[in-house]
């Protein structure tokens, strides 16, 4: 979407705020033993207490409110019974619709004792966010994110999943335009002053293709690997752009 009123900017901003809260409490809770559906009852929580919806329900019909991956599983898996172990690598993805507008994070949290590569291919993730926001400015292409994320990525020595990317959204959960996480030179489109968008980068330790999971949801990296997510709302401006998943941003 793009921001055309003062309703459009305290719709999404309502939505980026609760979405930064369940995210948040989610975060602060994780622990080993917890089963991923206990860390999803935690997160539904903080949606119902705001009176917001899980955005993939409604749009999708996602049998879970939230979307929690674990190690080589990369986006949307479902939480159930799997109980969290020490040293796993947590993707915790929360999407949420408040009064029809919708915000979407997801960030990437590695429980104690973790070998050093997990922790090195979360802070990359971070690092690649942080990147590909700061190519954000109205007038460039939208493919300058993805030329910022690639480049972060391959310095670090880990790889982009090119089969997935961060998106418009605002009304609905993806919309135009995609935010690629590598550089395409045939992608001329804009960033506008107004858009509202992710930047998500979805990286791997080694280089593989992805598989999708018989649950029809989950989708894993084909050889294993572990995977790392990284991925905030943001607003675009003709300075610098916008957070509004963060707490540091949303109070």
């Amino acid at each position: 979407m793009s921001i055309e009123s003062a309703a459009d900017f305290e719709g999404i901003t309502l939505a980026g705020r609760v979405v930064a809260r369940a995210l948040e409490a989610m975060v602060r809770e994780i622990r080993p033993g917890m089963t991923t559906r206990d860390l999803d009852e935690v997160g539904a929580a903080v949606l119902k207490q705001h009176g917001a919806r899980s955005a993939p329900q409604v749009v999708y019909g996602c049998p879970t409110v939230n979307l929690i991956s674990v190690n080589d599983e990369v986006v949307h898996g479902l939480p159930g019974r799997r109980v969290l172990r020490p040293g796993d690598v947590v993707k915790v993805d929360v999407t949420a619709d408040t009064g029809g507008y919708i915000a979407d994070a997801a960030t990437t949290v590695v429980l104690p004792d973790a070998s050093d590569e997990a922790l090195q291919l979360r802070d990359c993730a971070v690092s690649a966010f942080a990147a590909g926001f700061a190519a954000v400015r109205a007038g460039r292409r939208v493919s300058e994110i993805g030329r910022a994320v690639e480049k972060e990525v391959s310095a670090r020595g880990f790889h982009v999943l090119r089969e997935l990317s961060g998106h418009g959204v605002g009304r609905t959960i993806h919309e135009f335009p995609t935010v690629l996480n590598y550089f395409n030179p045939f992608q001329r489109d804009a960033l506008t002053e107004g858009l509202v968008l992710t930047i998500e980068p979805l990286i791997s330790e080694r280089r593989t293709p992805l598989r999708e999971c018989e649950d029809g949801w989950t989708l894993k990296t084909a050889n294993g690997c572990l995977a790392a997510h990284h991925e905030h709302t943001i607003i675009v401006t003709s300075g610098d752009p916008v957070i509004l998943t963060s707490l540091a941003t949303a109070d």
